[in-house]
């Protein structure tokens, strides 16, 4: 299952595995309204991603991709066409929702490569919801 996203990223990484992962984690930033998504349900979102780095205050290391500023992601939901943290994560978010994901690897890449992605690597991302079609 692959995130099908376009990458944009600022500097190099190498190979080297990120630091042991956290466990899964999803916080609310901001809480929305209206239903609940559930699996089925079209999901566009605004998003941006980062390497989880446990030395830094808020654990944002290299940002390796964003839409932000761009066009929504768009995608169904618990159907396996994004990271399966995603698809665990964003079940009964709401409309205007901002969340935060820590995703272990086995709920992002895994032991594979993903352009700026090193194997192995916990990931974070702060995901809003833009709209949510009801299936």
């Amino acid at each position: 299952m692959t995130l099908l996203l376009t990458l944009s990223f600022v500097g190099g990484c190498g190979d080297t595995p990120t630091e042991p992962a956290p466990t899964f984690q999803k916080t609310d930033l901001r809480v929305g309204s209206g239903p609940q998504a559930e699996a089925g349900d079209v999901l566009r979102v605004f998003y941006t991603g980062w390497i989880y780095d446990s030395s830094r205050p808020d654990q944002k290391g290299l940002q390796f991709e964003t839409n932000v500023g761009g066009n929504p992601l768009t995608f169904t939901l618990g159907r396996g066409e994004v990271i399966i943290g995603w698809d665990e994560g964003l079940l009964g978010v709401q409309l205007g929702t901002i969340r935060r994901l820590v995703i272990p690897p086995d709920r992002a890449y895994g032991s594979s490569r993903r352009g700026p992605i090193p194997p192995n690597s916990t990931l974070i991302f702060e995901v809003e919801v833009a709209e949510i079609i009801e299936q």
